[in-house]
Formats: C-alpha cells, sequence, structure tokens
C-alpha cells in the first residue's frame, strides 16, 4: 500500500490546475467519494463555483463490487465544458457508466476527465492525469481521520 499525504495532494492539485488551464472548464463534476476532496480544492484554486458531485458506489472496503451503481446525478443544463474530477481511475468502470450517463442527458457538452491517479487498464483513460497507480493506494482523507479499530 501506498500512503498518499495532504502534502503530496496540495502539490498535485497545483500541478492538476496548470494542466486543464487552457480547457477552461466551466464546471466541476466530482465522483463521490474519492474525488470530492479533490473537487473541492481544484474548485477553491480556480475559483469555480460550478462544483457538482455524483454519487458512486463500486468498492466496499477493498472488495470491488459486482455493479457499478451511480446516483444523485445533478442538473447541468448550464455546463458547456466539463471537468470530470477522481482521485483514480483504477478499472474505468465507473469512470465508464458516469461518462454514459452524463453523456446520454447532456450529448451536447464537452466532458473531459482529471485524475490524481490511473491505471494503464483502464476501461477509460483521463484526458489530465499525474501518477501511475501501481499499488493500492491509501488517500490520506481516506485513513487520517478514521479512530483506531483496536483501540
Amino acid at each position: 500500500m501506498i500512503y498518499y499525504s495532504y502534502e503530496k495532494f496540495v502539490v498535485d492539485v497545483k500541478k492538476l490546475v496548470q494542466m486543464t488551464q487552457s480547457y477552461h472548464p466551466d464546471t466541476i463534476v466530482a465522483i463521490a467519494r474519492g474525488g470530492v476532496t479533490l473537487g473541492h480544492a481544484y474548485a477553491s484554486a480556480t475559483d469555480n463555483r460550478r462544483l457538482f458531485t455524483i454519487n458512486s458506489i463500486l468498492y466496499k472496503e477493498h472488495e470491488r463490487e459486482d455493479k457499478c451503481e451511480i446516483f444523485n446525478i445533478p442538473n447541468l443544463d448550464l455546463a458547456q465544458r466539463i471537468l470530470l474530477l477522481d482521485d483514480i481511475v483504477d478499472s474505468g468502470q465507473t469512470m465508464k457508466e458516469v461518462l454514459e450517463q452524463l453523456r446520454a442527458l447532456y450529448p451536447d457538452v464537452e466532458i473531459k476527465i482529471a485524475s490524481l491517479f490511473y491505471k494503464t487498464t483502464a476501461l477509460v483513460q483521463s484526458d489530465f492525469w499525474l501518477h501511475e497507480a501501481t499499488d493500492w493506494i491509501d488517500f490520506f482523507w481516506e485513513v487520517d481521520y478514521l479512530e483506531e479499530k483496536n483501540g
């Protein structure tokens, strides 16, 4: 397992903002839960208040479910260029299903994907990414706030 710290996250958000600068997204959609921290930081760094979330469930603990559940899709009628954010594009199943639903609802909207981590074997690849994932990643927002299970 690899620990992903807050300090590394701050540096990476700044890099991701630079990478996506030419795209000029008018709307940010973060995939919950993993993309929410990134979405908030990215929206703050770019002073973009059009931040929305979509919920997805594919993993429970470290176990992958058979089907990805997508829910709470926001109204994006005013969007022209969406930046879809998640912490990692792992199998790509979640991203694929989110993209399919968004494109069905908003066929005229341009959508690009940004992630901190990606896997080369994913069904869908990020347009903007920072790190290849080769191991399980413990993100600070997933582990730093948990109470000790044995204490």
